[in-house]
């Protein structure tokens, strides 16, 4: 079924673009699609983003529940981890086909 949009605001890609869209979203997505991850963690691997831009990032993610943030209570000190939400996890067939595209373009 073909669509078509006369308001590219409604567009349904646009609306996801503008929620998971960036330079960094779809990579941290990609991180924590299996398991949930520290702040560290996700840092690890993505050396090349600022702490500020990842906590920017994380927030937009946890604002559009996407991702979902735990705060463990039972570490000295507390930490936070990040997991995908329900609606995160609706994203996985996604990510991991983008993922498996990213393994086959040379």
């Amino acid at each position: 079924m073909r669509y078509t949009y006369k308001n590219p605001e409604n567009c349904p890609v646009t609306k996801i673009m503008s929620v998971v869209g960036g330079k960094w979203k779809f990579i941290i997505l990609y991180i924590i699609r299996n398991s949930p991850k520290r702040f560290g963690q996700i840092n690890q691997f993505i050396p090349s983003i600022s702490n500020k831009v990842l906590t920017e990032q994380l927030r937009e993610l946890e604002d559009d529940k996407i991702i979902q943030r735990r705060v463990l209570t039972d570490r000295i000190p507390v930490n936070v981890e990040y997991s995908l939400s329900a609606k995160g996890k609706q994203l996985v067939p996604l990510i991991e086909l983008m993922g498996q595209l990213g393994e086959n373009i040379s």
